[in-house]
């Protein structure tokens, strides 16, 4: 029988007979490694140690040391053992689908009565006796008849459904965890023995419409989170209970910020604090912006159907947007108009009025543009996620020889602002062309190779997401992580010849030929208030002094001191600091609390003493003690504190 060849991660290669197993062949690389292997990847993709290898391949053995491995096994054997603790409790509840997530997994139940924290308690117990049976996990592959009959059988009509949903040529993949049953792709560990007994916990119960539909079945789901170790799980409860402690929506209240309300799903009540630092953020951007070499503009919130026809958004992103028909003299037919979702093809829309030659690009449009975005209610959170929202949105327009040269400014721009408020360091994402694209690969080939020259330009990393870039153009991500490891993606630099080719943009070149110009869509913040939302729990609602919304209380001590309060706030006033007096007939500690709660960053308390000094005692926010201070230091340190970065 002929041999087939396997290659490891060190170049090696030994013969086999085909149909062998990475089990097999971890145990014939020594007794050491069949015990402690896991799982392989072969050729690429991630392996169950069971599962037959019949063609020459690349291989690695993985083991528990292996953690990305290694936690999406933990997590999706976990699953599994969850929906049988679940249905050894309540034999009559039908299971549906249970994936890995970040930091765990969930799985989706039909049961009418609803889950508890207790329920939650009962499972985890179960589940823990589950483990420590070391019940053998095994795999086989059905074909389509068998498995659909076997589900009939067992009163399971969601895996009916979700196998009649499988392509064909698909193998069917039977999993057996002891003698619960599951259909999986897998892979899977080869015993529940190999879960960490105590490094999962389950975490809460939500509403689910199977398969995402809301016409269909509302499902009970519950999610778990699984680490690999108990050390791990400890810490990341610790950040989740430090997260729930930042909470922008927790915080947003305390600091009265804003609100929202069912009238206006997904739309925000800004409150006086709240739209100070919506307005400081907005200045402070306006500025770099400008001196960034940008121009201003400002375009429609609604516009014609035929315009987003056009850009080719009315086919691709209709379910996201808002409809508005009107009724228009002497038409036949109700205009469709839609609020705008993106801002880009008004801006071509600017950019083809007038005549335009080589000699005027770059030409950096900016707006903060307000959008409107159908999110679905299940998806809004707080001021993160939204329907209604304004980016600090702007397109350069370009030829292809200048691309580089505006990607590293760009860069530059980006992490000169992402230190000003408190992100030194940032992440690059580089998402190269997809499968499925258009342009000739000339063309990729010298885009791509701007937007890495660009990077290496200006001495940053990257990570490579090949094949993830939009159809029409590659482009930059880039992610912030934030006090507590959270990483989120704000800014964005995008590469795309397409809307200006559909919207028939065009510049004079030198030879006098008209030229379609690039596009470089580029967002430094991306949503004003998901980027608020992002700052308020970085900084745990302490805000840095120049962005807090209430900046100083001047507090009364005596009633005495009430004249000296509104002296000392007109002072502050006077030298740009946003300064309020407190001359409430409370006591002093009942005051400092208060605005404490409220994250003031400084208190300034007044009493006899510093009436005849001319001093303050001053308390900054998260210090226990105050000191006295001459008033003429504290004015003029504070004058200087609550001034942008950009204006010291």
């Amino acid at each position: 029988m002929a041999q087939i060849s396997l290659t490891f991660p060190d170049g090696n290669a030994r013969q086999y007979a085909p149909g062998i197993t990475p089990g097999e062949v971890a145990a014939d690389i020594s007794k050491s490694l069949g015990k402690k292997a896991i799982s392989a990847t072969v050729d690429g993709h991630h392996w169950d140690l069971q599962w037959p290898i019949d063609t020459d391949a690349s291989i690695a053995i993985h083991t528990m040391q292996d953690e990305a491995q290694s936690n999406e096994l933990i997590r999706h054997d976990l699953a599994h053992v969850m929906a049988r603790a679940v249905q050894e409790i309540w034999p009559d509840v039908k299971v549906t689908i249970g994936p890995v997530i970040e930091n765990g997994w969930y799985y989706d139940f039909d049961r009418e009565e609803p889950f508890t924290p207790e329920d939650l308690g009962l499972i985890e117990k179960k589940m823990r006796d589950i483990i420590n049976a070391r019940d053998p996990v095994h795999t086989e592959v059905w074909d389509r008849p068998r498995a659909i009959q076997h589900y009939k059988d067992a009163g399971e009509p969601f895996k009916v459904e979700l196998i009649e949903a499988i392509p064909g040529d698909e193998p069917l993949r039977m999993y057996w965890h002891g003698d619960w049953q599951d259909l999986c792709r897998g892979p899977h560990l080869q015993h529940t023995g190999q879960l960490p007994a105590d490094a999962f916990k389950l975490m809460s119960v939500a509403g689910a419409y199977w398969r995402g539909d809301s016409k269909r079945e509302m499902l009970q789901r519950i999610y778990g989170v699984a680490f690999s170790s108990k050390e791990k799980l400890r810490a990341h409860l610790n950040m989740l209970e430090e997260a729930a402690k930042r909470d922008h929506r927790k915080l947003g209240r305390e600091m009265d910020l804003y609100h929202m309300q069912e009238e206006a799903p997904g739309q925000v009540f800004w409150h006086p604090n709240g739209w100070t630092i919506y307005t400081q953020l907005q200045d402070y951007m306006r500025r770099k912006q400008r001196a960034g070499g940008y121009q201003e503009i400002n375009t429609p919130q609604v516009v014609d159907r035929k315009l987003w026809e056009a850009s080719g958004h009315w086919d691709k992103y209709q379910d996201h947007m808002f409809i508005v028909e009107v009724e228009e003299d002497h038409a036949k037919e109700k205009a469709v108009n839609a609020l705008k979702p993106m801002n880009c093809p008004c801006h071509v829309q600017v950019f083809n009025q007038g005549l335009k030659s080589y000699r005027d690009l770059p030409l950096r449009l900016a707006e903060f543009g307000s959008c409107s975005r159908y999110e679905p209610s299940g998806a809004l959170h707080g001021i993160m996620r939204v329907r209604g929202f304004t980016q600090d949105d702007a397109h350069i327009f370009c030829t292809e020889d200048q691309i580089e040269a505006e990607c590293a400014r760009f860069i530059n721009f980006l992490a000169d602002i992402y230190a000003d408020l408190g992100f030194a360091e940032f992440e690059i994402k580089f998402a190269t062309r997809p499968e499925k694209r258009v342009g000739t690969d000339e063309s990729w080939d010298h885009v791509e190779g701007a937007l890495e020259g660009a990077i290496k330009a200006t001495g940053r990393d990257f990570t490579l997401e090949p094949g993830d870039g939009a159809f029409y153009g590659p482009k930059l991500d880039f992610y912030l992580t934030d006090a507590i490891g959270r990483t989120w993606q704000c800014g964005t630099f995008q590469v795309d010849p397409n809307l200006p080719e559909r919207l028939g943009a065009t510049y004079i070149a030198a030879d006098g030929s008209k030229q379609r110009p690039y596009m470089l869509h580029r967002a430094t913040l991306g949503s004003f208030e998901r980027f608020i939302g992002i700052l308020i729990e970085e900084h745990a609602g302490k805000l840095p002094f120049w962005l807090a919304p209430r900046q100083v209380v001047v507090a009364s001590i005596v009633s005495e001191a009430d004249d000296y309060v509104n002296e000392v706030v007109a002072a502050l006033q006077a030298r740009g600091v946003r300064a309020e007096a407190d001359i409430r007939n409370e006591k002093i500690n009942y005051k400092v609390r208060e605005h404490s709660v409220g994250k003031v960053p400084v208190i300034l308390a007044c009493g006899h003493r510093e009436v005849d000094d001319r001093t303050v005692s001053l308390r900054r926010l998260g210090q226990k003690d105050s000191r006295v201070e001459a008033l003429d230091a504290v004015l003029e340190t504070l004058g200087q504190d609550a001034k942008a970065p950009d204006l010291l």
